[in-house]
């Protein structure tokens, strides 16, 4: 990534601090910086040994005395000193001056606490946001990202899958009508696959592996042409490195728990929505946001199960981002109408 002028001190900034991903918009500039959520940590000072992209390479490679750690869980802050390193990380990135007091929005799951809210405003303030940080539910921002008219007296559907938490929301009028967040996201899927795979195969495999194999085998439907692949970890009966061949309709039968859960939390939104409201959905169809979102087949699951139009937001895995730095870009406007909240418990 590129390192930036000293014209950029100060410059406004929006956070999705994601579970999996963290992406940071500087106003006027658009998108700048898109890093996996991890630290690799010294285990002994906790000093940080890398950050980022970096970091993820690390993980399930790490010798005794360095530990890859995420800082986030199921789309909250799990370590507190992990992730204000990494937010201090990423700010510095963008700007060059430790001096620099950037305005900040931070994107948050629908879902949270008003502790765990405030924990995300202290480790944004700590590492070098100006107070106070202000903050915007995630399903929000991602229907202002994907070009949704969300201030218009129409019900905009949004579903939102992150790595952590999965966010339905129905939106009008710039507020959140009804919505559901479930601590469901990509993270499940992968665990999924790692329990199926060492049931069935008593076959150990590492997260990277996993994701790898959700990426390139996971479906929610079935396909047209189904696929196949070796996959390799350890075996847990003689404790020596193992290959096997699996398949789509083996890692659907895998995954399908959590995405039953998603499926369920789009029903539950649905059946507390205003018949006027929904009638608009059965116009405009929802929209997929979020990684989630690119899971094979899921469009077609929702569809079958809503009766529902669905479609895939323009950029999925950047719409939280873009939303939210759209809204950085109109903030005084939107600050007026109640958009963020900044409140303390």
């Amino acid at each position: 990534m590129a390192r930036f002028n000293s014209s950029f001190l100060g410059r406004d900034m929006a956070v999705d601090l994601g579970t999996a991903n963290t992406l940071v918009y500087v106003r006027g500039e658009g998108i700048v910086l898109c890093e996996p959520s991890v630290v690799a940590v010294q285990v002994k000072d906790g000093r940080a040994v890398a950050v980022g992209t970096e970091a993820k390479r690390m993980i399930g490679k790490t010798p005794a005395h360095i530990q890859a750690i995420r800082p986030l869980k199921d789309g909250v802050i799990s370590d507190f000193e992990v992730c204000e390193t990494m937010l201090r990380y990423f700010i510095q990135r963008v700007h060059n001056s430790r001096f620099s007091k950037p305005r900040m929005i931070i994107c948050v799951p629908s879902g949270v606490t008003g502790v765990e809210q405030r924990a995300v405003q202290d480790a944004a303030e700590f590492a070098g946001a100006r107070k106070p940080a202000r903050i915007i539910e995630e399903p929000m921002a991602a229907a202002i990202g994907a070009g949704l008219p969300v201030h218009e007296p129409t019900g905009n559907m949004i579903v939102d899958i992150g790595g952590g938490t999965t966010e339905v929301a129905m939106i009008s009028l710039g507020g959140v009508v009804t919505s559901q967040s479930v601590r469901v996201g990509g993270d499940e899927l992968d665990d999924a696959i790692i329990q199926y795979i060492k049931k069935e195969y008593s076959l150990a495999l590492g997260e990277r592996t996993a994701e790898v194999v959700k990426m390139e085998l996971g479906s929610a439907w079935e396909l047209e042409q189904e696929l196949q692949a070796e996959i390799r970890g350890r075996d847990l009966v003689t404790g020596l490195p193992k290959t096997i061949v699996t398949s789509t309709h083996e890692i659907r039968e895998a995954i399908e728990e959590p995405v039953s859960s998603i499926v369920d939390a789009v029903k539950v939104t649905l059946d507390k929505t205003p018949p006027e409201l929904a009638a608009d959905v059965m116009e405009r169809g929802i929209v997929l946001a979020g990684g989630g979102a690119l899971l094979k087949g899921l469009p077609t699951r929702l569809a079958q199960e809503t009766g529902m139009p669905i479609r895939i937001a323009p950029r999925p895995l950047e719409a939280v981002a873009l939303g939210s730095g759209m809204a950085l870009e109109e903030f005084p406007a939107l600050e007026q109408a109640g958009l963020f909240s900044s409140h303390r418990d």
